[in-house]
């Protein structure tokens, strides 16, 4: 955890000189560009911090393929979340599922297929008659289904995608962004762990029928875990890729390129890229105080500050000792205060530019204190 530059002189003086002389004795490696990609567009982020590592277009709505699968998937686990549904449950498939073309799972007409089966076949095999059964066994019809999409898709705060069908067969009025697919890519893996693990199997079988999953780097890479493919003629060929190496996570979306070759190479190149360039580093945790305010006119006169969310922040390798962490509080706290309000901001500098910004918020609540209470911080303050 980095400690908080305390609002004295005679510390910032203490921490500007530590810095400068670190600087003299070892110059940091400058950060190279991103490779350049032969795709569309592309996104390359830390998946604890959020932060944009490499991208080229990547709020650009385009056609998605397969990709949509993901949001399809997302949709069937909150629906496992809030027991509407189980894992156990017996889909019936219908003539229109049977009948999907494109990558199949082979499921046949009148049989019945548990749940987690079809998650498998849509998840590893990328069965469009696996997706479309699952949507029409949770909301009646596969347009049904897509408006289930579209209203997750708002709670999560995708911009620029809107879906008119469940397994990303072309339509105009069907996109998504990469900036988009890799927020449901987040989704995906901190909402439900015990289900992600299943992206990163290499093969499934189903009705003595083996297929292997379409992610090329689940081979070639032992630290990729997932996520997925697609492709149409429009689309090209796309790659949603997660890898995890000494506890730093990354998601990249690489969407539109010429091979399923060209698709891995560009997605390998951009995770070896930030794994060689960068680190991720919790800095404080959420709930945790950083810092005890002075409260006036209340039941107490300490109010502990802290951040509401994990804080973490991904930064050029080698330069975690040279950051700064700045607390900026508001000049006067006055009671009542509920716990989560903000009473100022945590600044996190390198090299005298501003990495983040958030909210420093009151992790308790402070009543109003007594009229002997406020009598007594009223003069204080009419004399400070």
């Amino acid at each position: 955890m980095i400690k908080p530059v305390l609002q004295l002189a005679h510390r910032f003086l203490t921490v500007f000189l530590l810095l400068a002389f670190q600087a003299t004795a070892a110059a940091p490696m400058p950060v190279p560009k991103a490779p350049d990609v032969g795709a569309r567009s592309y996104l390359l982020i830390d998946y604890h911090s959020g932060q944009v590592l490499a991208e080229k277009d990547s709020h650009s709505p385009v056609e998605p393929a397969s990709i949509t699968k993901m949001m399809a998937v997302y949709v069937v686990f909150k629906e496992l979340q809030k027991e509407a549904l189980s894992l156990d449950d017996q889909v019936t498939v219908s003539e229109r599922a049977w009948r999907m073309p494109g990558s199949r799972m082979f499921i046949e007409v009148g049989t019945r297929v548990s749940v987690e089966e079809l998650l498998k076949g849509v998840i590893i095999q990328s069965g469009n008659d696996a997706t479309v059964a699952l949507a029409e066994h949770i909301a009646g019809s596969e347009a049904t289904f897509a408006e289930y999409m579209n209203k997750y898709a708002a709670d999560l705060g995708l911009e620029n995608s809107h879906f008119m069908n469940s397994t990303g067969l072309p339509d105009p009025e069907h996109y998504m962004s990469a900036a988009d697919i890799a927020r449901v890519a987040r989704a995906l893996i901190r909402e439900f762990p015990e289900y992600y693990e299943w992206y990163s199997q290499k093969s499934y079988t189903y009705n003595e029928i083996t297929q292997n999953n379409r992610n090329k780097l689940l081979w070639r890479d032992a630290s990729v875990d997932g996520i997925k493919t697609g492709h149409t003629e429009a689309a090209g060929y796309c790659l949603v890729t997660s890898a995890q190496r000494e506890g730093m996570r990354l998601i990249s979306v690489v969407l539109g390129t010429s091979s399923e070759e060209a698709r891995a190479e560009a997605s390998q190149s951009l995770l070896n890229y930030a794994f060689r360039f960068f680190e991720t580093h919790k800095l404080y945790d959420a709930g945790a105080k950083l810092v005890d305010a002075r409260i006036w006119k209340g039941a107490s006169e300490s109010l502990p500050l802290g951040v509401e969310q994990d804080l973490y922040l991904t930064i050029p390798r080698g330069r975690y000792d040279e950051l700064q962490a700045n607390v900026q509080r508001a000049p006067r706290i006055i009671a009542p205060v509920a716990a989560g309000e903000s009473q100022g901001s945590l600044v996190i500098n390198l090299d005298g530019a501003t990495l983040t910004e958030v909210p420093l918020v009151a992790l308790q609540s402070v009543d109003e204190g007594s009229f002997w209470q406020r009598t007594v911080d009223e003069v204080l303050l009419y004399f400070e």
